[in-house]
């Protein structure tokens, strides 16, 4: 055994920590006085450095928790997942050797007793730890060094009872991608000399190194769950069930350490009140044992809200943990000089790891609340459940099923319980059919989720959001869905629905042709195929009656035909790949036995309903001041989600390159202006070599001005002195105007080609943003959707700009020369969670060609 006490430097006191090289041996970090076990390795023993000497990379810090963990009969490592770029994601279970040892039977009492069963009273709290969910953010993630390395090598005297007590859940790290990316930075830009100036580029990165391979911010995802790391996660957070969870950050280095409760006024209302007391308790914690006695800047109530529950500290509370945010100003490349004096990475890292161990200790003080409030909340949610007058959700995709059963994957990860119909239900005016349309009872313990998930919410206490204020999912996937007020005619299945992906029956060997339908999920990935094997096909512009080897089927706009005309490939291989695309997309596939159609001048031929299409080459530009999250929900969607080759390009590089190698170009939000010789080469490529520019949210306000002269008309001059304020009124009013993100409704023309593959006019979009579209004013076709008079489906906006949206175009789209401008106001592919209003990027991208101007001149009449 070997005492590690804190070096005598320590007790100089807190002001001498920021004057140390940033390097530090581990005993920097422990506490006081406690005696660890030579049998388990110190970080340094096994990296050769110091933690804080240089960053750490993945793999190392992989290889060193392994080491821990097989060194300790107090740890065990699991691999939970894998991440885009194949990083393994650990999950380690720290506890007493004697609790490994029954540690399921733990788990299954810990569950028991929050559903209010009898256990036994020793049953151990159960708390979670999250490192490194942003990669730019290193203290955090380098904490779990520490932290692991104390658990497991501290003596029984020294930490026996606390691991008695606990079982603590460690995932270390959320984002190895990220991660990674940081590393490559800072060794990149690394100097022999410190540098501490802030403009040094080594500490200049944020959204790169922030999000994952797809550049998603990962702390936006654990209520959307489209990315592999939240899901895996995702998995382990509801087999636990914690009671507490503490979520570990960095921001600006200027700032002091933030820690929860958080802003009084911002609490999602379907968050106990209770919830935000215990917090402090567990806060004040923190204070007594590590901050104050160091006499350290912190501050736990300002900046940051609990109200968007797909966030890390908001997520718990909204399923019966306590969420503790915990943020500290960054040092990213080793040190860094601020506002309040110099800011070392190994202070960080200390401070992070410090407040694990007050994190654990607060819990143990409060462990018959927390018991109690954790039983409390999920009898509640059933006792809300039975005074709702909402028995039950009822939802349903038409012609989509993937869309509908992406739906189900998601619920189900939440875990809650969905059920597939097994009888018609009428709703709403709507018929949703057996077999086709699932259900979700409101009477479980996840209702408060289920709430989160289905409320349309548009009135709050306060308009200041650090995150979206209108998520509301069934909108999101433009589901049709129902509340019922009664179950008494309702049957459904026993079994939970799963939400399995569904491969389409396999179609028949077509004496004429095929015919894809378009309106599931992966029809544009199918068509994909198509294309990209260099297959002739067509689409269609009307509905129209085929003939098919299974009799007649009704087709709607958008039908994909590959005729055996005017093909280069065998009508063997042809079958074949028709049936990869049914197996492996789920698309229906008809076998056509004729040309001719019964519908009047729709025969398969006819060049006016039927359409050539040619294979797309997509350039997505981004950085230069575009913003990175918007072009990674393009980049995954057409790659990830449809298999479609991308070429990234950064925005400043356009004009370079030649555009005649691309029939697309993508702009997305923020600051898309280009240079003028490039916005020349981009219009030429548009008028003369007929490409196709797809230019969203603030990209679409920008292309309005530079391809067609329409400005939006400033505000008018004030005819009033400005009214005096007080300072004191400045944040809500500041924020009164802004929209965060919100759901709005749009009526879309579902004859456009960009409206080919939809059910019904009425399409939810995600708002963030309070530029408008312009109408363009020779063209009545051109507003493909358009905000309706009353657009706000969930979410804050303000009256005003209600007003001001209501009625103006969400997407124009619109000829140029020989091609086209689409414009569209909102991100179609937010955060990868709009499957809905995601066909209008595919239609976009695969009907452009289609897209028609306006022949004759219109006037008022």
């Amino acid at each position: 055994m070997k005492s590690i006490l804190r070096a005598s430097l320590l007790a100089l006191g807190a002001a001498l920590y920021a004057a140390q090289a940033h390097a530090e041996p581990i005993s920097f970090y422990m506490p006081e006085d406690v005696t660890y076990s030579d049998a388990i390795p110190a970080p340094e023993d096994s990296f050769g450095y110091e933690v804080g000497s240089r960053p750490v990379r993945h793999g190392d810090m992989v290889t060193y928790l392994r080491e821990v963990a097989a060194a300790s009969d107090r740890v065990t490592v699991e691999t939970i997942g894998y991440t885009h770029e194949q990083r393994p994601i650990l999950f380690f279970t720290v506890t007493s050797p004697e609790n490994q040892a029954r540690i399921d039977q733990i788990r299954e009492a810990h569950l028991a007793r929050l559903r209010g069963e009898a256990v036994a009273e020793d049953t151990p709290l159960v708390l979670w730890i999250n490192f490194g969910v942003h990669g730019a953010e290193s203290s955090g993630m380098d904490a779990a060094m520490p932290a692991l390395y104390h658990f497991a090598a501290a003596s029984d005297a020294d930490i026996g009872d606390t691991l008695d007590d606990t079982v603590i859940l460690f995932t270390a790290v959320f984002n190895p991608d990220g991660h990674s990316r940081r590393v490559n930075h800072v060794e990149t830009f690394f100097s022999q000399a410190q540098n501490t100036d802030p403009a040094d580029v080594i500490h200049n990165l944020w959204t790169e190194a922030r999000t994952n391979h797809y550049w998603f911010d990962l702390n936006r995802q654990w209520l959307l769950l489209t990315q592999p790391e939240a899901q895996a996660w995702i998995g382990k957070w509801h087999e636990w069930k914690p009671m507490v969870s503490a979520d570990y950050h960095e921001m600006g280095s200027s700032s002091p350490f933030y820690f929860h409760p958080g802003e009084a006024l911002r609490r999602n209302p379907l968050i106990p009140e209770r919830a935000r007391d215990l917090t402090y308790r567990i806060a004040q914690q923190h204070t007594s044992d590590f901050l104050d006695p160091e006499a350290r800047l912190y501050t736990t109530q300002e900046g940051f809200d609990n109200f968007y529950i797909g966030k890390g500290s908001t997520y718990p509370q909204i399923n019966g943990s306590l969420g503790i945010l915990f943020e500290i100003g960054a040092a990213r490349g080793g040190e860094i000089e601020t506002d309040r004096g110099l800011v070392t990475h190994g202070d960080n890292v200390r401070t992070q790891f410090r407040t694990v161990l007050t994190t654990v200790e607060g819990a143990r003080n409060i462990r018959d609340e927390l018991i109690d409030y954790q039983r409390s909340y999920f009898e509640q949610s059933l006792r809300m459940a039975s005074q709702d007058n909402r028995r039950a959700y009822v939802f349903t995709a038409a012609g989509d099923p993937e869309r509908a059963n992406r739906f189900v994957r998601l619920l189900r990860m939440h875990d809650i319980e969905v059920y597939e119909l097994e009888s018609d239900v009428r709703a709403d005016g709507r018929t949703y059919r057996a077999g086709q349309s699932f259900i979700v009872p409101m009477s479980q313990t996840q209702h408060r989720m289920i709430r989160g998930i289905f409320d349309q919410v548009t009135e709050f206490e306060e308009n200041i959001f650090y995150d979206v204020s209108g998520w509301t999912l069934p909108l999101a996937y433009d589901l049709d869905y129902s509340a019922l007020s009664g179950l008494r005619s309702v049957s459904w299945s026993d079994d939970l629905a799963t939400g399995d992906f569904e491969a389409a029956p396999a179609p028949d060997v077509a004496p004429y042709g095929y015919v894809l339908e378009w309106s599931h999920t992966y029809a544009p990935r199918a068509l994909n195929r198509v294309l990209s094997a260099g297959l002739y096909a067509r689409a269609g512009t009307e509905p129209v009656t085929a003939e098919t080897t299974r009799g007649r089927v009704e087709l709607g706009r958008g039908a994909i035909f590959v005729p055996y005309a005017r093909q280069d490939m065998s009508r063997e291989d042809i079958h074949a790949l028709m049936q990869t695309i049914a197996q492996e997309d789920g698309v229906t596939v008809h076998a056509l036995t004729s040309g001719l159609t019964p519908t009047d001048g729709a025969d398969f031929g006819a060049a006016g309903i039927f359409r050539a299409l040619e294979q797309p080459h997509v350039l997505l530009a981004f950085d230069d001041g575009l913003s990175r999250y918007d072009a990674g929900e393009m980049w995954w969607t057409l790659d990830h989600q449809h298999d479609m080759e991308v070429t990234l390009v950064r925005k400043d590089d356009v004009g370079g390159l030649n555009l005649g190698d691309y029939t697309h170009i993508i702009l997305v939000g923020g600051n898309a202006r280009l240079s003028a010789s490039a916005e020349e080469a981009v219009s030429d490529w548009i008028r003369r070599d007929g490409g196709a520019l797809i230019a969203t949210r603030q990209a679409a306000i920008w292309a309005q001005e530079a391809f067609f002269d329409r400005e939006e008309e400033d505000e008018e001059e004030r005819s009033e002195p400005l009214e005096r304020l007080n300072v004191s009124e400045m944040a809500v009013r500041e924020a009164e105007h802004v929209i965060g993100g919100a759901l709005f409704e749009t009526d879309l023309d579902i004859s456009h080609p960009l409206g080919f593959g939809f059910n019904d006019r009425t399409l939810p979009v995600q708002r963030n943003m309070t530029s408008v579209l312009i109408r363009p004013e020779d063209d009545p076709y051109a507003v493909v959707a358009e905000y309706t008079d009353e657009p706000l489906l969930s979410g804050y906006a303000s009256e005003r700009r209600q007003t001001e949206i209501a009625g103006t175009p969400a997407v124009v789209a619109e000829r140029l020369g020989r091609g086209s401008v689409i414009m569209m106001a909102d991100n179609p592919v937010f955060r990868a969670t709009f499957p809905g209003s995601e066909r209008l990027l595919m239609n976009a991208i695969f009907f452009s060609g289609m897209i028609d101007g306006a022949r004759g001149v219109y006037e008022e009449e």
